[in-house]
């Protein structure tokens, strides 16, 4: 596969990378990028994509959709009116028209071959809905500790599907069967951004759907300079899990990450704020997920359960922390 402690090739890309594999490509993906007001940091990303990219801009002021349209004339450019967090990249995959969908954000990318690999993988077992990749952080190439925690995951494997079995993912690392991420909800405009792979796992876990993490199949996120304060992401995080625990879990568990969340400090109090503020939007959407489900939910609260603890709220490290991009 694209394998190898630096993905099997050099990390690099540019114009003649472009314009080589355009051609060719990764055979059913494309790639679905969310972006706003970074767009250095995004026409320099879009040069490496390896198939077809559906670029989804959330309101830039920056000039953003100009200069991809002049730089990158191939992209498809759906340019938002507002900021719709990681929606966006849901309104990107209803864009595409291949089976798979990778999404990346303007300061990742999937190292050469790894989109070929990935979508070899989906296509030969169609119980899997979703590939999360290993993530090569910065020139340094440092492997993100979220890797190691789904790499270690204790779940069940599905049976004949390669890799650790998962119940969380890394946006910017994933490919999905676009058919099951869409029919599940994909991301939604209530949870936004981050924090939002959650619901989208559990509703697909819920649906019968495999997800797997995949070792060999490397992705590059180089993180960009430019992202909110560690207390904002805290509170936008929190907020995020306080909202996507209203959509699908039991009124208990609810409670206990609202107590968490109002006595971990202040960023987080904060979150539980903007959370309650949302409550109503987020109890529209609830639908509780299945006892089954739950018990997976169990295995990964237990000390050292791995990557989808449902605590309201997890400090990034520094290698892990992800750039605030849609």
């Amino acid at each position: 596969m694209s394998g190898g402690p630096s993905g099997g090739a050099s990390a690099g890309g540019g114009a003649e990378a472009e314009a080589e594999d355009r051609g060719a490509g990764a055979p059913g993906v494309t790639v679905v990028v969310a972006s706003r007001d970074r767009r250095e940091e995004l026409l320099a990303s879009l040069a490496r994509h390896r198939a077809p990219v559906v670029y989804v801009d959330n309101a830039s002021t920056d000039g953003s959709v100009a200069a991809v349209r002049e730089r990158h004339p191939h992209v498809t450019v759906v340019p938002l009116r507002r900021n719709a967090g990681a929606f966006a990249r849901t309104i990107g995959v209803r864009r595409a028209r291949t089976p798979f969908v990778a999404f990346a954000d303007d300061d990742s990318w999937w190292a050469p071959g790894a989109l070929v690999d990935a979508a070899r993988v989906l296509a030969e077992h169609p119980s899997l809905a979703l590939l999360n990749g290993r993530i090569l952080v910065g020139p340094q190439e440092r492997l993100d500790p979220v890797c190691a925690e789904m790499a270690d995951s204790p779940l069940p494997p599905a049976p004949g599907v390669p890799g650790a079995a998962l119940l969380g993912f890394v946006a910017c690392a994933a490919m999905v069967r676009a058919e099951a991420f869409l029919a599940t909800g994909g991301f939604d405009p209530v949870v936004r951004f981050p924090g939002e792979e959650e619901r989208v796992a559990l509703d697909l876990a819920e649906a019968g759907w495999a997800m797997t993490y995949l070792d060999d199949v490397v992705v590059h996120h180089h993180p960009s300079p430019r992202r909110h304060a560690p207390d904002e992401r805290v509170r936008a995080i929190t907020r995020s899990s306080l909202l996507t625990a209203a959509m699908r879990l039991p009124w208990d568990r609810v409670a206990a990450r609202a107590r968490r969340a109002v006595a971990a400090g202040a960023a987080t109090r904060a979150g539980a704020l903007d959370a309650a503020r949302d409550l109503p939007l987020a109890l529209r959407a609830r639908r509780p997920t299945s006892p089954r489900v739950l018990e997976l939910l169990d295995l990964l609260e237990r000390p050292g359960g791995g990557h989808a603890r449902p605590a309201p709220v997890r400090e990034p490290t520094p290698a892990a922390e992800r750039g605030e991009h849609p």
